[in-house]
């Protein structure tokens, strides 16, 4: 929610009219949530807005560091607004104490909570948030010594050990997708270097490229697939960048092309031809046609060359009598 007093506030006031709307849409696009931190890509920015990726990253940047008004963890994608608060934390209450704290549970990068809480003028929802950046804290702290105590706990001080162990659960998991997204890149740097055949390989440092995200949504949005269905083509787009493909947009572009012969306009089928592409190591669309190929080719039958009679058989001595009947 946005009050009427976001446009008498100083900053807001030197920004330039795209500078405003993009502050705007940060407050109030689909991803927000109730604590002022939520996931979302610069692919999605430039989707939701029609901006180009590089004036996305342009305003990003601005607003990090000349307004200092936000921060962004490229790694987990999250997005912190600082002054969150003073637009949306001003009552507390049980039934929204219990949904900042599941959301605060959620969030990976702690050091976020910490920049958002100096934005929060309720106090009691501010000690919640310093709650959750002291455990982050007291992780760090106690990363480096195995220490084993024999002490009985509380049940608030179990609680908080539980929280303390997620949150080191959660940090593992975080750096085991990072490890295996680099052994994924690896893999494909491999493949490409194995495929001299393929000229037009994806930039390992940026798979996305504007323009390959605009011709699949203008195949999208042309071909009856759902022009409003936003939720959809985002799902699509993410095969840009979480497949093993070497020619991702290629390969997208071919399955809408299958999905559209076949009539079947939806995502899950054009989905299911891509999962199946990538289980039989299909990488490129040369593959796939080389693969179609010989499942195209349909033998032509042979015509039978069996006379068949049609009405009866003439009976033997008969003879045709041209005159019969006629008077001489």
């Amino acid at each position: 929610m946005v009050r009427t007093e976001f446009w008498d506030n100083p900053i807001v006031e030197e920004m330039t009219p795209e500078e405003k709307y993009f502050y705007l849409y940060l407050l109030t696009n689909s991803k927000t949530t109730q604590i002022g931190i939520y996931r979302i890509t610069k692919k999605q920015m430039a989707f939701h807005l029609g901006y180009s990726m590089e004036t996305v990253h342009s305003l990003m940047e601005r607003f990090a560091e000349h307004h200092q008004l936000i921060r962004y963890n490229p790694e987990t994608r999250e997005l912190a607004i600082k002054y969150w608060g003073e637009y949306n934390l001003h009552k507390g209450g049980k039934p929204i104490m219990d949904c900042i704290t599941a959301e605060l549970k959620e969030v990976k990068d702690r050091s976020l909570i910490s920049y958002v809480s100096e934005g929060i003028s309720n106090p009691g929802i501010s000690s919640l948030y310093e709650s959750f950046s002291r455990q982050e804290e007291m992780l760090f702290s106690n990363e480096g010594s195995e220490r084993e105590e024999q002490t009985t706990y509380t049940d608030s001080e179990a609680e908080e050990l539980y929280d303390t162990s997620t949150n080191r659960e959660t940090i593992r998991g975080q750096k085991e997708k990072e490890k295996e997204k680099e052994n994924k890149k690896e893999k494909q740097k491999q493949k490409i270097a194995s495929r001299p055949d393929v000229e037009d390989a994806p930039d390992l440092k940026n798979l996305t490229k504007p323009e390959d995200v605009n011709e699949i949504i203008e195949f999208w949005d042309a071909n009856g697939f759902g022009f409003t269905n936003v939720m959809a083509k985002q799902q699509l787009l993410a095969w840009l960048e979480d497949s093993s493909f070497l020619q991702p947009k290629e390969m997208i572009l071919k399955a809408m092309e299958i999905a559209c012969a076949n009539n079947k306009r939806r995502l899950n089928y054009i989905v299911a031809i891509l999962r199946n592409w990538e289980n039989e190591s299909l990488l490129t669309a040369a593959d796939v046609d080389a693969h179609q190929a010989p499942q195209q080719a349909v033998p032509i039958s042979k015509q039978s060359t069996e006379n068949f009679r049609n009405g009866r058989d003439i009976p033997r001595g008969f003879q045709l009598d041209l005159t019969a009947g006629e008077e001489e």
